[in-house]
C-alpha cells in the first residue's frame, strides 16, 4: 500500500480543521480498502460475504456498509486458518515480532505504536529514569511502551508485571522518576513501600506516573496527586493490543483525543450503524496499516465522540472516558478476560459442574473470584485450586484472587460466565 503523497504528520493532523483531516482520512481509506481486500483473504471474503465490493467504501460513511470485525470473530479466524486467521497482508518473514494476546489471539507486530508525545508533555525525555510496568511477557504492552520512552529519550527500567517487594528495590535504589502501567498496580508498590517502613513521598523520587487500561482509575491518580505529589501527565489513555494507542488525555484532562491517524466511529453494537456526537456506543476503528488491515474492528468498549473544542488547541474529538463493555468480555487489571478462554480452563477439570467467575473493585483493584460449583463433593478442593491457578493465569494472562466452592443450585444454569459488578 503506497500513498500517493506523503502523510501529514501527527501534530499536523491534530492541529487540522475537521473537514480537511476528514478529507485526509477518507484519501487513505480509499488506499487501504482495495490494499486490504487484495492482500488480506479473510477481508475479501468479510467483504464478498456482506455484497460490499472496495469500490464500494470511499467515505467514512460508507463504512456503514461493511460488517464489524469483533475479536471474538478474530479468534474463530485464527482457530480456522492459523496462525492469523486470512488478515495478515504480507509475509510472515515481514513481521519483526509477533505477541500473544488473550483469546488466545496472535497479533503481529506492525511498525512503531501511536506515540502520544504531545500530550505527554515534556515530563517525558533524556535523564527521565522509567518503571515500564506493563508486561513483556507474550502481549504487546511493554514492549511498545518501552520503544515509545526510548523513542523519546527515556532510560527504561523494564520491570513488567509482579515481583511487588522487587520493585519496591528498584524504584528506590535506581531513583526512579516515572511510572507507566496500571492506577491499581502503582498503588500496590506505594502500599508495599509504606508496609516496608517508608515514607514513599519522603524516600522516593517519583515524579510522574502515565497510568491507564482501568475504567475507574480517575479517584487513584487524584490520590497521587495529592497525597504523592506525583503528576499523572497524560495518564488517561486508550488503547488495545490488535491496534496499539488509539486516544490520550491532553494535559487540560478534558477527554482523550483520538489518534488523528485513525477512523474511530461509535456504533450501535447491534447493528454497526454510526451514532451522532454524544451517544454512547461501541468504539469501532480502522487503522491504516499494511501489515495487519483490520477494518472496522469493533474494541467491545463503549464511550461516545465529543467534537467541541478543547483548550489545549487540538481539532481532533476526544473520547470522554471509556463507559463499559458491550460484549461478554471484561477488562480486568489491563487485560481482557473472555467466556471462551475461562470456558477453556474451566472444561479440563471434570470435578467442576458448573462455574462463574465474578468481578468487582474493592479498595481501588480489580478482583476476581472464580465461583465453582463441584461435581462430587468428596474432591480434594486444595488440590483442584492448586491446579486451577496456573491453568487459569496461563489462558487467561491474569490470575483470579481467590476459589469459591459454592453449593449446588447457585450457579443459575443460564448464568453468564463472567459477571461484572464493578460500578464507576
Amino acid at each position: 500500500m503506497k500513498n500517493e503523497k506523503p502523510s501529514a504528520s501527527a501534530q499536523e493532523l491534530e492541529h487540522m480543521a475537521s473537514e480537511e483531516r476528514q478529507k485526509y482520512l477518507e484519501e487513505k481509506l480509499r488506499e487501504v480498502i482495495p490494499y486490504a481486500y487484495k492482500n488480506a483473504t479473510a477481508v475479501k471474503e468479510r467483504f464478498d460475504k456482506a455484497g460490499v465490493r472496495p469500490e464500494d467504501v470511499r467515505t467514512i460513511n460508507d463504512l456503514e456498509k461493511v460488517p464489524v470485525l469483533r475479536k471474538d470473530d478474530v479468534i474463530e479466524l485464527q482457530k480456522k486458518n492459523p496462525p492469523f486467521g486470512g488478515l495478515l497482508a504480507v509475509p510472515i518473514d515481514r513481521l519483526e515480532r509477533i505477541y500473544q494476546s488473550p483469546g488466545p489471539i496472535y497479533e503481529p507486530e506492525k511498525g512503531k505504536s501511536f506515540a502520544p508525545g504531545s500530550g505527554l508533555g515534556a515530563a517525558f525525555g533524556k535523564g527521565q529514569i522509567v518503571m515500564n510496568a506493563w508486561s513483556y511477557h507474550l502481549v504487546p504492552a511493554g514492549l511498545k511502551m518501552d520503544q515509545i520512552l526510548r523513542d523519546m529519550g527515556c532510560t527504561v527500567v523494564a520491570a513488567g508485571t509482579g515481583n511487588t517487594e522487587l520493585q519496591v528495590q528498584i524504584m528506590h535504589d535506581l531513583k526512579v522518576t516515572g511510572f507507566c502501567g496500571t492506577p491499581s498496580f502503582l498503588k500496590v508498590i506505594i502500599d508495599k513501600a509504606e508496609d516496608m517502613g517508608y515514607d514513599f513521598k519522603k524516600d522516593f523520587n517519583l515524579k510522574w506516573a502515565m497510568v491507564a487500561a482501568e475504567m475507574a482509575g480517575e479517584e487513584l491518580r487524584e490520590m497521587f496527586q495529592q497525597k504523592y505529589g506525583i503528576f499523572c501527565l497524560g495518564g488517561n489513555g486508550y488503547g488495545t493490543a490488535e491496534l496499539g494507542g488509539i486516544a490520550v488525555e491532553c494535559d487540560q484532562k478534558a477527554g482523550m483525543h483520538i489518534n488523528a491517524d485513525l477512523i474511530v466511529e461509535i456504533v450501535d453494537p447491534a447493528t454497526g450503524k454510526q451514532l451522532g456526537p454524544n451517544e454512547i456506543g461501541e468504539i469501532v476503528v480502522t487503522p491504516f496499516d499494511e501489515v495487519y488491515p483490520l477494518i472496522r474492528f469493533g474494541t467491545g468498549d463503549s464511550s461516545c465522540l465529543n467534537f467541541d473544542p478543547c483548550a489545549c488547541g487540538r481539532t481532533t474529538p476526544r473520547l470522554p472516558k471509556i463507559m463499559g463493555r458491550v460484549g461478554d468480555a471484561v477488562r480486568v487489571r489491563g487485560m481482557f478476560v473472555h467466556p471462551k478462554q475461562t470456558d477453556e480452563v474451566i472444561q479440563g477439570f471434570p470435578e467442576i459442574s458448573r462455574y462463574q467467575l465474578v468481578v468487582t473493585r474493592p479498595q481501588h483493584r480489580d478482583e476476581m473470584v472464580l465461583q465453582i460449583e463441584l461435581a462430587n463433593e468428596a474432591v480434594d478442593r486444595e488440590k483442584l485450586r492448586s491446579r486451577l491457578d496456573p491453568k487459569f493465569r496461563d489462558v487467561c494472562k491474569v490470575r483470579f484472587d481467590r476459589v469459591e466452592f459454592v453449593t449446588k443450585g447457585s450457579i443459575p444454569e443460564d448464568a453468564k460466565a463472567i459477571v461484572d459488578k464493578r460500578t464507576y
